[in-house]
């Protein structure tokens, strides 16, 4: 199919929302954490209702991001009750494949996404979610921890926030959790037909909340993608802005496409991008960031990529709705813009 624009970052199919993606020439749609029936795992039945619904308004349903964090907490932090939890990730698993979804992105951060401020004014006054890891790691308590975590996640009491005598989650520790995790869920995703692609670390620090995070570097990913024992179920959700936040800014983005692109290991991208790296970093639109748009294009078509490219943590915008309609329709115009400048070469 080649590098195209798909249409994501929802948890409900709208009719609206799929005319959106029609009007604006987009035929893939992705879905982040899907609002489906279930409290610790989706039915095969619910999942094929989403892709037939996908379908009846003309566009394939290409990819799923993220099943709820209490589906798999245990996993992730290798608690009592992982192997419960094991199972049911496997059938959902199960269940993509048996719909045709043929991506199951997943993060594996047990204490999620953290931003110490929301509305940054960036350009034109538009509001930017930025990171300072000085002020996170300030926080001695769960509840000033708490504010920096996204408001969706709802109910936070089970989140892994360590301080004080509370023992935290170490690197070795998150490392054997995530082997055991591929352990298991790789030879199931293989006899499905699902890549499993993995998300980077965001922020990239190296622990928050006493808790470790793995995947911050070009190097830790090689570990993983060593630990999947070429697996073709194994691959990336490269998020570049996840990327172009570590260490090295735009180098770093440059050597994840680089190595991984050749591989076949990068599933899909997230094309968003930030100002600076870790330690602080701001949020911003394309074309203002670390890296050249059209340059990180061009990059994965010769390394490649043949996948789909999603707009992600657009600024806010005036006059915009909820999910950001016009700052992500100008993201996507852009993107189709650098896809046209930078066409797929003949084999």
């Amino acid at each position: 199919m080649g590098m195209r624009v798909a249409i994501g970052q929802f948890n409900e199919i709208t009719t609206e929302t799929m005319a959106f993606a029609r009007q604006l020439g987009i035929d893939s749609v992705q879905m982040n954490t899907p609002l489906l029936p279930g409290a610790d795992t989706w039915d095969a039945a619910d999942v094929q209702r989403l892709a037939d619904a996908v379908a009846a308004e003309g566009l394939k349903l290409e990819a799923i991001e993220n099943v709820p964090v209490h589906f798999y907490d245990k996993v992730m932090t290798g608690a009592p009750g992982r192997e419960a939890q094991i199972e049911n990730y496997c059938a959902i698993i199960r269940a993509l494949g048996a719909a045709g979804i043929g991506i199951l992105g997943y993060h594996f951060m047990p204490n999620s996404v953290w931003r110490t401020n929301r509305r940054i004014k960036g350009r034109g006054g538009a509001r930017n979610t930025g990171f300072d890891l000085a002020e996170a790691t300030a926080a001695t308590t769960r509840a000033e921890a708490e504010r920096f975590l996204p408001s969706v996640l709802g109910d936070l009491s089970a989140m892994p926030l360590r301080f004080g005598d509370d023992a935290g989650i170490s690197h070795d520790q998150m490392w054997d959790n995530y082997a055991w995790f591929l352990d298991r869920v790789l030879p199931v995703a293989e006899e499905a037909g699902v890549r499993l692609a993995l998300h980077p670390d965001d922020p990239p620090a190296s622990e928050l909340g006493g808790v470790a995070r793995l995947f911050t570097g070009v190097e830790n990913f090689k570990r993983a993608e060593a630990l999947a024992k070429d697996s073709p179920a194994w691959a990336l959700d490269l998020c570049l802005g996840s990327c172009s936040s570590m260490l090295g800014g735009a180098q770093t983005v440059r050597e994840m496409i680089s190595h991984f692109g050749p591989r076949g290991k990068i599933a899909y991208v997230h094309f968003r991008d930030v100002q600076g790296s870790v330690p602080r970093f701001v949020e911003c639109f394309l074309g203002e960031g670390n890296f050249n748009p059209s340059e990180m294009i061009g990059l994965l078509r010769d390394n490649g990529f043949d996948g789909f490219l999603l707009d992600d943590h657009v600024p806010q915008i005036e006059n915009d709705s909820p999910w950001g309609h016009r700052a992500r329709g100008h993201a996507i115009g852009y993107l189709q813009g650098l896809l046209n400048a930078h066409p797929q070469r003949e084999v």
